[in-house]
């Protein structure tokens, strides 16, 4: 095609998906929308060098008058009116049909955090979601075969497509890389947005990272652009917003607002949200310093403030909360680990439930009968929360920033799961798998992505660790580093040219004195 360049092989029925009429249609996304979308990333540039610089985050004085107007966003849409139980994954075969037979009401078929972007994993993806709309999808393995259900049974898809951060290599316009976000959002548009509509739903996605409302502006603009171009009426598409930055919290209603017509509702994207708390602030000592991860909950103050005046602002505009993920992976083999963490998992959704959240997510089939359970205890027949308005909640700048008041520890030990994580998740991602389980959690990039940017935070911070004095130095961090590789190394189906891969990455990431904005960036160069 004239200006279109495809440099990724074009595998087993690609031509499918790859055809002349959808490139036409991202690169028409691409060349109206790829320049405002790098103002924009130059922009994420200029409010973090202000933030260094000793500045901080607040609700926008300029914007005042959309939080203090009246109005609400569109009602939901058909298939996303009931939205208790929503599963997470990546858009393999397997996990296409397992998810939509999870007897979850959505799933969020992810392009995004849970989704090595492969070029094969990108185009595949794709051909799996058009299949499972046409009903020409199955799978065997192991001796087992998976097909779909009844279509009265199905989840409703929901696709993230990557960040406005990254870049689809593969598919070159006019002489760059197009936008990862534009390729993933245009390609399904194209193919599933008519059938979808045919079974009586619609094109749905969630939108990831963003940082402003000016980045929802851009994504309604490419809505409205998206549906002009293929005839599709205007409204029709809806999108949910994760808040999973630290700006976004401060830009709940206006992101509501730009997105309004399309908009579905927000999400409490935990795991983001802790690293983009690092990220933001990580050049200002210990004042916005967070304990090791696994002991920041979700009732610490400031995540308390951002979950409530998260619901408090989609209910007062009409829209759904959804709730964070589980991501434990039950065992096979220890019935006493699934019953521990069956019970947070338990005591979490409770929680979410009665804060007024609509939903909530979850990482594994085993896990939806539990995350319904709670919910149909709350709303009974409802489809949702969105009269509960949680006009009692009253959330502050403050109270968003207030990190400090955090309890926990740095522990070596915690130092040691970090590593570990982190060099686990890296080399299978380099593999091409993106949503890993790992000491029986479902461990994705936001989490690889805490993992990392800890370390360097403690590193630059001299942190004393509280069960053994040790200081955090790079050499300390090399030497767990050595460590950990030693006993993975015992383990079977060890990959040392990949695990080699790993460990390069993750010391430029954890380890330089230059903080990578994001592992995926230095990460999917090295990606072939």
């Amino acid at each position: 095609m004239d200006g279109v360049e495809i440099t990724g092989p074009v595998l087993d029925r690609f031509d499918e998906i790859l055809t002349p009429e959808a490139l036409a249609f991202v690169a028409a996304l691409q060349r109206e929308f790829g320049p405002r979308r790098l103002d924009l990333l130059r922009a994420r540039q200029e409010r973090q060098a202000r933030l260094s610089a000793g500045g901080t985050l607040d609700f926008l004085p300029e914007t005042a008058h959309v939080r203090e107007s009246e109005w609400t966003v569109a009602p939901p849409a058909p298939g996303l009116v009931d939205r208790r139980v929503e599963i997470t994954g990546p858009v393999d075969r397997k996990m296409t049909i397992n998810a939509l037979n999870s007897g979850a009401k959505v799933w969020l078929a992810d392009f995004e955090d849970a989704n090595a972007p492969t070029w094969e994993n990108t185009v595949n993806g794709q051909l799996n979601l058009r299949d499972a709309l046409d009903r020409a999808i199955d799978f065997s393995s192991g001796g087992k075969s998976y097909a779909l259900g009844p279509d009265e049974e199905l989840a409703t898809i929901v696709v993230r497509p990557r960040g406005w951060h990254l870049d689809e290599k593969h598919v070159v316009v006019d002489g760059s890389p197009a936008s990862g976000s534009l390729v993933d959002f245009g390609l399904y548009f194209f193919h599933c947005a008519r059938r979808q509509i045919d079974k009586g739903r619609g094109p749905y996605f969630y939108l990831p990272k963003m940082e402003s409302h000016l980045e929802a502006r851009l994504w309604n603009d490419v809505f409205v652009r998206a549906q002009e171009l293929l005839g599709v009426p205007r409204g029709t598409i809806r999108a949910t917003v994760l808040i999973e930055t630290y700006p976004a919290a401060f830009e709940m209603e206006e992101i509501l607002y730009e997105l309004r017509e399309h908009s579905a509702g927000l999400n409490a994207g935990r795991w983001d949200y802790l690293f983009s708390v690092i990220k933001k602030f990580r050049t200002r000592g210990r004042e916005f310093l967070l304990p090791e991860r696994n002991s920041v909950t979700m009732t610490a103050p400031f995540m308390r403030a951002y979950t409530e005046l998260l619901v408090r602002t989609c209910h007062r505009r009409g829209a759904h909360a959804i709730g964070g993920m589980a991501a434990f992976i039950p065992s096979r083999r220890d019935p006493e680990v699934n019953r521990v963490a069956l019970e947070k998992v338990r005591a979490d959704k409770t929680r979410e439930s009665g804060d007024g959240f609509d939903g909530s997510w979850v990482a594994h089939p085993d896990l939806v009968p539990i995350c319904r359970d709670v919910f149909d205890g709350v709303l009974g027949d409802r489809p949702n929360q969105l009269d509960r308005l949680r006009e009692d909640v009253r959330v502050t700048a403050e109270d968003l920033l207030a990190v400090s008041k955090t309890p926990g520890e740095i522990t070596e030990a915690g130092l040691r799961n970090n590593v570990d994580v982190a060099l686990r998740y890296l080399a299978a991602w380099m593999g091409g798998q993106g949503a890993v389980a790992i000491h029986n959690l479902m461990e994705d990039a936001a989490t690889a992505e805490i993992s990392r940017s800890q370390i360097w935070q403690w590193i630059h911070n001299d942190i004393e660790l509280a069960d053994t004095g040790a200081v955090v130095t790079r050499e300390l961090v090399e030497r767990i580093i050595d460590e950990e590789l030693d006993g993975i190394k015992a383990e079977p189906g060890y990959d040392e040219a990949r695990y080699a891969q790993a460990t390069a990455l993750f010391k430029e990431v954890a380890l330089d004195d230059d903080f990578a904005e994001f592992l995926t960036l230095p990460a999917y160069a090295r990606m072939p």
